[in-house]
């Protein structure tokens, strides 16, 4: 039903709202919408509005950003914004994508943002009668007996049809003829093949050879069919046909078993002496070429063997028809069936993909915050495909699933960007199996910084030393940004200009200060720091004052400068605004005030 929403358990689109799931947070909510179309619908074609059927604002989807999240290289579907109508953008072969699998559907996801909400859905691609059943080859070839007794069945060529249910091969017929009938029957997995039944012994001298016509008929309207030639050569007796000592034989073995690998050995006798009773086994024409490449045969020993690369997630079961002939002129036949079942082993590691990632996240963000989508598969079935999704310890962050195969990162506590401006969240996805298998992913989640931080000064009080006869105006304190991560820049040294700026540990320009006046004046500015640990050096060696202003300060810092001198994690500003001949005053100054200078208190 091209365009009709096909909604589960009879919701109607006033009732989609009834079906939505929370994902833990408000922000997210998925509901589970169907539509059907047809294989091969041209594209942009219809396939329904799921802004109609999901109740969403279709005036609000341009600032919502309503796109379709699908699995896979190829994007089948896509939104109109216009009229919210679900559109087909590439062709869709149903036979392509499921094989024989029925029903076959194609899973989508709406994602909408502002407010952040998932709704899943499925596409059922209804089958058409699109292909015509094929035998093998037109033609095919008996040898039966003359001494065949009336009942004995002969097996023919199957034909194979990739559509399903009623456009599948429905049924066999064959043209008129005096000595067969055909039984048509059913295998496990509901297609059918073919017996030839004996049911008026042949007479060699009355009839050398029979032609027969065999047509295959699917069940479409009209039906699509084909064709086979059988030709039937009429031959001298060999007795005693083989006999299989079982009609069934069952096995399994386990997927990706190398080549070689034993799965059962069938047995068959001949009562007949020599070639007569000589046996070869080998597969019957029921056994598709599929099964061939994957299944090898002993024609010896009746050995079936591993040969090509079994997946579980492939096929479970495998029915298998084999043969015994034996080597008589007029070889006798006898058939058995043998069922090999795959058993699954946990051979795929799950994957992760990020759907959707929200960074940077605010520090002040309150815990549930979602920050990312993510989704998860694991191919293999039961157990082996179940999978657990966590993270490392010790951050504020956390995974929850309200969806299957469906995560939210969130967070869990409050964070601190001036603790960690960042972090690279590892999500590790394990199943189940024995060993169990794991898929790493990582998610960098950056903090954007928010002002949540007042100014604070470094200390609670000051000393201050301040010369006498100083002009009115020279600063005595400034209490502006030291701190721990205290840096030469501009900002941090109010005071000078960006020409007199040194980088952090490089050079300062060489204005011929004179070394003499600077160590007087930082003498005099910094009178209380004469201990143990703040010693002056003469000439231009460094000046000791780590004690008192940090282990990054030193004359190497700041040699020969002329004009203001800012020292790290010092509330002094030395310059030199009265010239050269006042430094000279201030450093006798400087000198003789070591123990009557003033001292203030702030």
């Amino acid at each position: 039903m091209n365009g009709v929403a096909a909604r589960s358990r009879g919701v109607t689109t006033g009732q989609v709202l009834s079906l939505l799931l929370l994902f833990g947070v408000s922000d997210w909510v998925a509901a589970a919408i169907r539509y059907a179309i047809p294989e091969e619908a041209r594209r942009g074609s219809t396939v329904g509005n799921v802004v109609a059927d999901l109740a969403l604002d279709l005036g609000r989807l341009p600032g919502r950003r309503l796109r379709v999240v699908s699995g896979g290289n190829k994007k089948y579907f896509g939104v109109d914004l216009t009229s919210g109508a679900l559109l087909v953008s590439e062709r869709i072969d149903r036979e392509e994508l499921c094989g024989a699998h029925s029903p076959c559907a194609l899973s989508f996801e709406i994602l909408v943002e502002n407010p952040l909400e998932l709704y899943s859905g499925a596409v059922e691609i209804q089958d058409i009668n699109d292909n015509d059943p094929v035998f093998p080859s037109s033609q095919a070839r008996l040898e039966i007996s003359e001494s065949v007794a009336a009942g004995a069945r002969f097996p023919l060529e199957s034909a194979q049809d990739p559509d399903v249910g009623v456009n599948s091969l429905q049924t066999y017929q064959l043209s008129a003829n005096p000595h067969f009938a055909l039984d048509v029957q059913t295998r496990v997995d509901g297609s059918k093949y073919a017996e030839l039944v004996l049911e008026k012994e042949l007479d060699r001298e009355e009839q050398r050879e029979l032609h027969l016509v065999l047509t295959a008929l699917d069940g479409g309207s009209p039906p699509r069919s084909a064709h086979v030639q059988i030709h039937i050569d009429v031959v001298d007796a060999n007795d005693n046909a083989p006999v299989f000592n079982q009609s069934t034989y069952k096995a399994s073995v386990r997927e990706n078993m190398p080549d070689g690998t034993l799965v059962t050995r069938i047995s068959a006798y001949d009562l007949d002496d020599g070639p007569n009773g000589d046996i070869v086994y080998s597969f019957s024409s029921h056994t598709p070429a599929k099964v061939r490449e994957l299944f090898a045969l002993d024609s010896a020993t009746g050995d079936l063997k591993v040969k090509g690369q079994l997946d579980y997630e492939e096929m479970k079961l495998y029915e298998i028809y084999l043969q015994a002939k034996d080597k008589g002129a007029a070889p006798g036949m006898a058939h058995c069936k043998v069922l090999v079942e795959v058993v699954d082993v946990n051979d795929n590691a799950p994957e992760v993909t990020v759907t959707s990632v929200y960074s940077p996240v605010p520090e002040d963000a309150a815990p549930g915050t979602v920050v990312a989508l993510l989704s998860v598969t694991d191919l293999d079935s039961h157990g082996n495909g179940l999978v657990n999704c966590f993270i490392s310890p010790g951050i504020p962050f956390m995974l929850s699933s309200s969806l299957k195969n469906y995560y939210t990162l969130k967070t869990k506590a409050a964070l601190d960007r001036e603790k960690a401006s960042e972090y690279n969240i590892t999500i590790t996805a394990r199943d189940s199996g024995s060993p169990p298998l794991s898929a790493v992913k990582q998610i960098l989640v950056q903090v954007s910084d928010i002002n949540d931080n007042a100014p604070k000064s470094s200390q609670d009080s000051y000393d201050v030393y301040v010369l006498e006869n100083n002009m009115p105006g020279i600063p005595i304190l400034n209490q502006a940004q030291p701190n721990t991560d205290w840096r030469f820049s501009q900002t941090q040294r109010p005071g000078t200009s960006g020409s007199q700026n040194g980088e952090e540990g490089g050079a300062w320009p060489n204005n011929q200060f004179d070394t003499e006046m600077l160590q007087a004046m930082i003498l005099a500015s910094a009178n209380e720091a004469a201990d143990g640990n703040s010693t002056l050096g003469g000439g231009t060696g460094t000046m000791g004052l780590s004690a008192r202003y940090g282990p990054q300060f030193t004359l190497q810092h700041v040699p020969d400068y002329r004009q203001n001198v800012y020292i790290p994690g010092s509330t002094a500003t030395l310059t030199n605004a009265a010239g050269k001949r006042d430094a000279k005053s201030a450093a006798s100054s400087g000198g003789n005030k070591k123990k009557s200078g003033k001292k203030e208190k702030k």
